[in-house]
C-alpha cells in the first residue's frame, strides 16, 4: 500500500470533538475554521446523521468508540455492530484503545506499568483480532494512542516499545499483514511550548519573543526534540532519550512519537511510512483573552494568547510543508474548550487558508511488498519461523540422560527460563505452524548426526545444541548453564 493511497482530505488541520455523550458537532464552524480532521468519540452510532455534511465539507472523521475503563477487555458486541454501521455510511479511520498507560483506562485497582505483559498481552491479542477486521472491511485501524510522558511507569516510549515487541515476537506475520494493509497510528502530542520561531537572519538557535511571532513567515521549528535549539542545549537527545536527563525518553514533541513507531518498525517489521495523526494534541496549554503567559519548558519562549494563535496556524504550514511526508496532522484538544476558553486560535484559522499536503506515492513497506493472505496453517506442520523469541523452547534429553539427572546440573537454568522438558523430539511435528519453537538439545556426540538429520524436517526450528562427549564432567555441563544464567542468555 502507498501513503498516498490513503483517503483523507489532505488538509492537516483537526479538531477534537467534544466528547462521548456530547453530540453537539457543528459542521458550519468546522468549515469556519477550515477543518480537515475531527475526531469523534462515540457510544453507539449517534454521529452517523452528520457524516453526509462532514463529507461535502471535505472533512474526514476518525471515530473512536468508547467504554469507559475499558483496559486491555475485547471491544463489546454493540461495538462491532457501530463499526459496521459507521464503515457502511464511508468512515475508515477508526480508534479502539486509548491511553492505556494512564490508570483511568483501567478497571479500578490497576495500575498499569509497561512492565506489566499481563496487562499488555491480552490488549495486543484483542486489538490484533479488531484490527485485522476492520481492514476486512477496507478500513483503517489505528494502532495504540499513549499519553506522551516521560514518567517511568508510564513512559510512552517504553510502553510503545513493549508493545511492538510484542507484536514482533508473538503475532509477526499478522501484524506485519496489518501495517500493509492500512494501519495508522494515533499520537497525543500535546506539546507545551516546544516549538519556536527563528529572528529574520537566524541564527537557528535563537527564538523570537512571542509579540513577534507571524505564522506566514518561515524560520518555524516544530521537530522538537531534534531543532537546533534543543540539540545546542542538551546535544544527543531524541525520542528514545539518549542523554543523561532524558533516560525514559522525550515524546514531548509534535512528531516525536511517530518518529519513534516509524523507527521501531522499520527495525522490526521493515516498514518505512507509517500514517501518523495526532487525534488529541496541539500546543498546550494555552491562554485567553488576558490570562499569564504559561512556561511549561523555561527553555522555550512562553505561550501568550497573541503566540498561540500565531504557532497553531504555523504548526498546520509546517506539518503540511515540512513534516515527514507521514505526518497527516493534529485534532486539537478540543472543540469546547477553545470556544469557551477563548484563545486566539480559532480566530486565526478562521481568517487563513488551510494548507493542502502533497503525499507521495512511497510504499508502507521498505520491500514494496503488498497485503498478503493469511498462512493455510492446516497444511504446514511443525513449527513456523522465529521472529523475535519462539513461542515454546522444548529442552531434549538425550535416550541415556534422565530429568533427574537434569535437575541435579541445571536447576538455576530451569529456574530462570522454565524451558519445556522432553526426551521426545517426535514432539516437532505436533507443533502448529502458527507457533515458532526453539530447542536446545542436550546431546551425547554419537547422536548429534542423527539429531541434525531429524532438523531438516523443520527448518524453521531454531537449534541449540550441548554436546555431552564421554569425557564431560556433571562439573562442565553444569557450568555451560551457569554462564547462561549469569548472563541473561536463553541460548549459548
Amino acid at each position: 500500500m502507498l501513503l498516498s493511497d490513503f483517503r483523507w482530505s489532505r488538509n492537516p488541520r483537526g479538531m477534537h470533538g467534544r466528547g462521548v455523550f456530547d453530540f453537539n458537532a457543528n459542521v458550519p464552524r468546522y468549515q469556519q475554521y477550515k477543518l480537515g480532521w475531527i475526531k469523534l468519540v462515540s457510544s453507539e452510532t449517534e454521529y452517523l446523521n452528520i457524516l453526509p455534511e462532514l463529507f461535502r465539507a471535505n472533512i474526514t472523521p476518525i471515530v473512536r468508540m468508547y467504554l469507559p475503563q475499558i483496559g486491555n477487555a475485547p471491544p463489546p458486541s454493540n461495538f462491532m455492530r457501530s463499526y459496521d454501521a459507521y464503515i457502511d455510511a464511508g468512515v475508515q479511520w477508526f480508534e479502539l484503545y486509548n491511553e492505556p498507560n494512564l490508570g483511568i483506562e483501567w478497571p479500578n485497582g490497576i495500575d498499569p506499568d509497561w512492565r506489566d505483559m499481563g496487562l499488555i498481552r491480552p490488549m495486543m491479542d484483542n486489538w490484533l483480532d479488531w484490527a485485522e477486521y476492520l481492514v476486512s472491511r477496507g478500513a483503517y485501524p489505528g494502532f495504540i494512542s499513549l499519553a506522551e510522558t516521560p514518567t517511568p511507569q508510564y513512559a510512552a516510549v517504553r510502553w510503545m516499545d513493549a508493545m511492538l515487541n510484542d507484536m514482533a515476537n508473538r503475532h509477526y506475520t499478522r501484524f506485519l499483514n496489518v501495517l500493509r494493509s492500512g494501519m495508522y497510528c494515533p499520537t497525543h502530542p500535546y506539546f507545551l511550548n516546544h516549538y519556536y520561531q527563528e529572528p529574520r537572519g537566524g541564527p537557528n538557535t535563537a527564538a523570537r519573543p512571542p509579540e513577534s511571532l507571524r505564522a506566514g513567515e518561515g524560520g518555524w521549528h516544530f521537530e522538537y526534540p531534534y531543532d537546533p535549539r534543543t540539540q545546542a542545549d542538551d546535544p544527543g537527545r531524541t525520542v528514545f532519550g539518549g542523554t543523561p536527563g532524558t533516560p525514559y525518553g522525550d515524546p514531548v514533541g509534535l512528531i516525536a512519537m511517530g518518529r519513534m513507531v516509524n523507527e521501531r518498525c522499520q527495525a522490526l517489521f521493515g516498514t518505512q511510512a507509517i500514517p501518523i495523526i495526532g487525534t488529541e494534541g496541539g500546543i498546550w496549554d494555552f491562554p485567553g483573552p488576558g490570562d499569564p503567559p504559561l512556561v511549561p519548558d523555561t527553555r522555550f519562549p512562553p505561550i501568550t494568547h497573541y503566540a498561540h494563535g500565531e504557532a497553531t496556524v504555523a504548526m498546520f504550514d509546517w506539518i503540511a510543508q515540512q513534516a515527514p511526508p507521514w505526518m497527516f496532522g493534529v485534532c486539537l484538544w478540543k472543540d469546547d474548550i477553545y470556544l469557551e476558553k477563548g484563545g486566539s486560535a480559532l480566530a486565526r484559522l478562521s481568517e487563513t487558508p488551510a494548507p493542502i499536503k502533497t503525499v507521495p506515492p512511497i510504499n508502507v513497506m521498505l520491500d514494496g511488498s503488498s497485503p498478503v493472505m493469511p498462512v493455510d496453517v492446516t497444511v504446514l506442520r511443525g513449527p513456523g519461523p522465529v521472529h523475535g523469541a519462539a513461542d515454546f523452547h522444548l529442552l531434549v534429553l538425550d535416550d541415556n540422560l534422565t530429568p533427574e539427572w537434569f535437575f541435579e546440573t541445571a536447576r538455576n537454568y530451569w529456574e530462570r527460563f522454565r524451558p519445556v522438558l522432553t526426551t521426545d523430539l517426535s514432539f516437532l511435528e505436533y507443533t502448529p505452524y502458527a507457533k515458532s519453537m526453539a530447542v536446545t538439545v542436550l546431546i551425547r556426540t554419537e547422536n548429534r548426526a542423527a539429531a541434525e538429520a531429524l532438523f531438516v524436517n523443520y527448518p524453521n526450528a531454531y537449534l541449540d545444541i550441548i554436546e555431552v562427549t564421554p569425557d564431560t564432567t556433571l562439573a562442565l555441563v553444569n557450568r555451560v548453564f551457569e554462564v547462561r544464567v549469569e548472563r541473561g542468555l536463553r541460548f549459548g
